[in-house]
């Protein structure tokens, strides 16, 4: 247990010491983001060296915001830490990998983690260095209030394969067309489904990084 909490005491140290580097600007405060996606493996590795394979990821996860699940097995969570210092780190785990996305500042409470959804979604992760890819996912978990978890999956889902599958399921079970119908009543008929009914089909994929 003391070996443990130490390489997690040391691995929250070099990740107090990278949040330092991570800019800001007007448009994002009060988030910071790393001058280029800062995969957590290595951090770890930097802080571990040889001890860096004992280390689980999961030990530094305070609370998950958002939980996306595909037929395929598929997963991609974000998810939040909190650090010595007091600010809370914004991380995005999927099958690969796990990414350090955003840092928060220590007095701005939920507000952080409202803004930061709301990035994510309008930018569709690009912002952050990532992207959604292929269809809507079959289940969703989330600590988001209703209404923005909607607006945020309009925004990152318009235009996209995951929109064909939602108007498609939605035509079909509703036995109506698609065409002129307003997308954002149909993802809130949809996420009413998702987050009901886990086993619901989809075409699968997930996030991926996007490579600098």
């Amino acid at each position: 247990m003391f070996a443990q909490r130490d390489r997690r005491n040391r691995v929250l140290e070099a990740l107090d010491r990278s949040v330092k580097q991570f800019r800001t600007r007007e448009d994002l405060y009060p988030l910071r983001i790393p001058h280029e996606p800062l995969r957590l493996a290595d951090v770890v590795g930097e802080a571990l060296g040889d001890e860096a394979s004992r280390f689980d990821d999961d030990s530094l996860r305070a609370r998950t915001i958002l939980s996306l699940r595909w037929e395929d097995d598929s997963c991609w969570e974000v998810w939040v830490a909190s650090l010595p210092s007091g600010l809370k780190l914004f991380c995005d785990s999927g099958s690969d990998e796990t990414r350090i996305l955003a840092s928060g500042g220590r007095n701005a409470g939920d507000e952080s983690d409202r803004f930061f959804i709301e990035l994510l979604g309008h930018s569709r992760g690009e912002l952050f260095g990532i992207e959604m890819s292929g269809g809507a996912p079959s289940s969703v978990r989330s600590s988001v209030a209703r209404p923005l978890l909607v607006e945020f999956f309009v925004n990152l889902f318009e235009g996209t394969e995951a929109e064909e599958d939602i108007r498609d399921e939605h035509s079909r079970d509703m036995d109506v067309t698609s065409d002129g119908r307003d997308f954002q009543t149909e993802v809130d008929w949809w996420l009413t489904r998702a987050l009901a009914d886990p086993g619901r089909r989809s075409r699968g994929s997930g996030v991926s990084g996007r490579p600098e």
